[in-house]
């Protein structure tokens, strides 16, 4: 109990040293960066993002988010990494096929990573949805923070070459500085973020970026890129809420993708939906819903997840944002238990619900 004592004190001057630390690091652009303008489009049928101030806005009018104290309390009180190691597991991993990776010239893959991240291949395309290598997510360059408890299965130089990267948000577990900073190094893709983020990433040097508002989009790669809603938020600060945009995204080829990032569960979804689909593939985060009481407006559950995929009109599914990070309050493998209930429940086709192991390549 001292142990378990010390180590939430020290937690919580740790994240209130990052908070100061970081207390100048609010830039927010005014528009779109890192392109010409006139080569962004508007997608007719999506809400652009609304701010009130400098704070962005959820399209729930009737959104209301736990207060940052209740949150902090619960990450101090109630997360994984307090308990004991027998809570979690590592998952078992595989080892993906690099060289196929690597000279895939045409097939549709995805390949899971751990968390949020995907390693995905489209019509001779390679790009990362919210990539994070850290061995600890947190404040500076995860010196402290939640642990990784699940390693990736690749290392980030052995990736084929990466054309462009998604990023949904800003928070720790979805933008990771040090990973961010080695793709830049290693690779030089396009980041494709929302408003306020390609401002972030070009504080830190990284410049080939494009920003984007809900209902935009940009050709990279042949490739459509679309930034839809999400219901969510942002801050890596006590003083930067809300001040960068977070999003969903689709990506459009011969096959249409969509990746959720992080989300409560909101009509956004049937209209993304409506608008751009069907999708042949969508990733849906199924961890981290617990509490409900906190997590509800911004983490959907797995019975949710399966909604959303419903809504999206999505031929498969495919499970994110879980076994990887000791951040949730419910037992690391509960989210499978809770969708293979609901797939059941709701008479869906299993075959299409898939949960690949972290490294496993599936076609789609």
């Amino acid at each position: 109990m001292i142990a378990q004592t010390a180590r939430r004190t020290l937690l919580v001057f740790a994240l209130l040293l990052a908070f100061a630390h970081s207390a100048g690091d609010t830039t927010l652009a005014s528009g779109p960066t890192g392109v010409n303008p006139a080569s962004i489009l508007t997608v007719d049928g999506l809400s652009p993002a609304s701010r009130v101030g400098r704070t962005f806005r959820n399209l729930d009018p009737g959104y209301k988010r736990a207060s940052y104290y209740e949150r902090l309390h619960s990450l101090i009180v109630g997360g994984t990494w307090l308990v004991p190691e027998s809570r979690v597991a590592p998952l078992v991993t595989v080892a993906p096929d690099v060289r196929a990776l690597r000279e895939n010239a045409g097939h549709a893959t995805v390949t899971w990573i751990g968390h949020s991240t995907l390693l995905v291949q489209l019509d001779g395309v390679t790009f990362l949805t919210d990539p994070t290598w850290a061995e600890r997510s947190g404040p500076f360059g995860g010196l402290v923070g939640v642990r990784r408890y699940t390693p990736p299965p690749v290392s980030l130089e052995d990736l084929p070459p990466i054309d462009f990267v998604l990023i949904s948000h800003d928070h720790y577990d979805h933008l990771d500085e040090p990973t961010v900073r080695r793709l830049a190094r290693i690779f030089n893709p396009t980041f494709v973020v929302p408003l306020g983020i390609g401002a972030w990433l070009a504080d830190r040097g990284i410049t080939n970026a494009v920003e984007l508002n809900w209902g935009q989009s940009i050709e990279v790669k042949g490739l459509t890129v679309v930034c839809t809603p999400a219901q969510h938020g942002s801050g890596r600060t006590l003083i930067d809420q809300g001040r960068r945009l977070w999003a969903s995204w689709v990506v459009l080829g011969s096959q249409r993708f969509y990746f959720a990032g992080d989300t409560g569960y909101y009509a956004h979804f049937k209209e993304i939906g409506d608008t751009l689909g069907p999708f042949d593939l969508a990733a849906l985060p199924i961890g981290s819903y617990t509490p409900r009481s906190i997590a509800r407006p911004v983490h959907i559950s797995p019975e949710e997840a399966l909604r959303a995929w419903t809504d999206l009109r999505a031929m498969r599914f495919i499970g994110i944002h879980w076994g990887t990070f000791d951040l949730a309050r419910e037992p690391y493998d509960e989210p499978l238990a809770r969708l293979a209930s609901e797939v059941e429940r709701r008479g869906l086709d299993p075959a299409a619900v898939w949960i690949p192991k972290p490294g496993e390549t599936v076609p789609w």
